[in-house]
């Protein structure tokens, strides 16, 4: 077994929340390692494929204090204005970023793009180390450092840090490794993901549309495509996927209805299970948990990275502010500062979505009622618009330095 020098902080997982963070603590003074299974940057990082996915304004924010928004500025599509409408009901509620003040209320992307970026900013950060591939075959915790015991090369190696983080995703080795249990809801359910070219531009709107199956969202892309991410029970997903072009469009149509004419054309397609995951604690001694490895979400309203981007913020301000300090980063006073801040934004979006999940599933004619007309109330009481839009654009609750655009530091 080879011993290598140890690390302030070790990532284990290079994807989205990962690679977040190390971009983010890149500049600190900080020796940091991120452990990934697949080479990076490569095309085979689950993270980074071509899911169309909405970064709330808070997320620019983010990416503006890390100085890397100018890098994806130019490659993604601003979404204008928000329409959520129930399938075959009167329900409406209308988002405009003008009401906010703002030129976008979110942005469309995929998620390949945001990789490319965030492997562009690693490799010129002397600091950050990407062990990979390397999978993660041990890991303990003593007083004084925590130890990851990884295979690489043909190798088995030792690592030493101050402070591990959990970033490896919902069915995390890290978590697993460490007994930091989980809560998970099966949905039942799929996300099938495409893009789609329809007749009608889509003037930067993004729809949410609910249909008895689950919800069905087209959000606004470059060169006047849709990325389209539609929930399907499990048990429609191998049809849904087995359809040729013309038999996919014709259902879509028909569940999306006419708002951007007749769609004409389809791109590849994927699916993705659903499922309901959060950790009731997101920290131990040397041991922190970030991303979807602390909480994986329904897609519905698009929260899920924008809040794992957000645990990137508060963590490293919270270990930037350590290490300025001179505490022991895995220390667990410093980690609860993290736990003690996520808490409540962790709380709120997932009641948020799972409660959305849970009332549109729900056909009984009194609830239909009831929804619809909640969702008439927001779209004409402006107070109410505003906290749905602030809550939209992840600009609810207290903000690290990050999410209000400002260096760590």
């Amino acid at each position: 077994m080879i011993t290598q020098c140890a690390y302030d902080l070790l990532i284990v997982g290079g994807g989205m929340a990962g690679a977040s963070l190390a971009c983010a603590l890149g500049g600190q003074g900080l020796r940091i390692g991120v452990v990934e299974s697949v080479p990076l940057p490569a095309r085979d990082q689950p993270s980074y494929d071509e899911r169309p996915i909405a970064l709330a304004f808070g997320t620019r924010r983010i990416f503006e204090g890390m100085g890397i928004w100018n890098d994806l500025a130019g490659r993604v599509t601003p979404i204008e204005r928000i329409h959520v409408s129930d399938r075959g009901h009167f329900g409406v509620t209308r988002l405009n970023c003008k009401d906010e003040g703002v030129e976008a209320l979110g942005y469309v992307v995929d998620t390949r793009t945001v990789g490319a970026v965030l492997m562009e900013r690693l490799a010129a950060m002397p600091s950050v180390d990407l062990l990979c591939p390397a999978t993660v075959t041990a890991a303990a915790v003593e007083a004084d450092a925590a130890y990851v015991t990884v295979a690489r090369a043909g190798e088995t190696v030792r690592l030493t840090c101050r402070l591990v983080v959990a970033a490896d995703g919902v069915s995390s080795t890290m978590r697993d490794l460490f007994g930091i249990p989980a809560v998970l809801r099966d949905y039942g359910q799929s996300a099938v993901t495409a893009q789609v070219t329809a007749q009608l531009p889509h003037e930067h709107v993004a729809y949410e549309r609910f249909t008895e199956h689950g919800p069905l969202a087209l959000l606004p892309m470059a060169e006047g495509r849709c990325g389209v991410v539609w929930t399907q029970p499990n048990e429609r997903v191998d049809e849904v996927l087995a359809w040729d072009d013309k038999t996919f469009l014709a259902h879509l149509q028909d569940w999306f209805g006419f708002r951007l004419g007749r769609l004409d054309r389809v791109g590849a397609r994927r699916a993705y299970p659903l499922v309901l995951m959060y950790v009731p604690h997101l920290v131990r001694p040397r041991v922190a948990v970030i991303g979807n490895a602390a909480h994986t979400l329904h897609p519905i309203a698009g929260q899920g990275y924008n809040l794992g981007l957000r645990d990137v913020a508060v963590l490293a301000e919270v270990l930037a502010q350590a290490a300025a300090r001179g505490e022991d980063l895995g220390d667990i006073a410093v980690l609860q500062r993290y736990a003690e801040w996520r808490r409540e934004d962790h709380r709120r979006v997932i009641t948020f979505t799972d409660g959305l999940v849970r009332l549109f599933s729900n056909s009984t004619p009194p609830l239909v009622l009831a929804r619809d007309l909640g969702m008439l109330v927001i779209d004409l009481v402006s107070p109410l618009k505003r906290l749905l839009a602030r809550q939209s654009m992840g600009l609810v609750g207290r903000l690290p330095r990050l999410a209000r655009g400002l260096p760590l530091m």
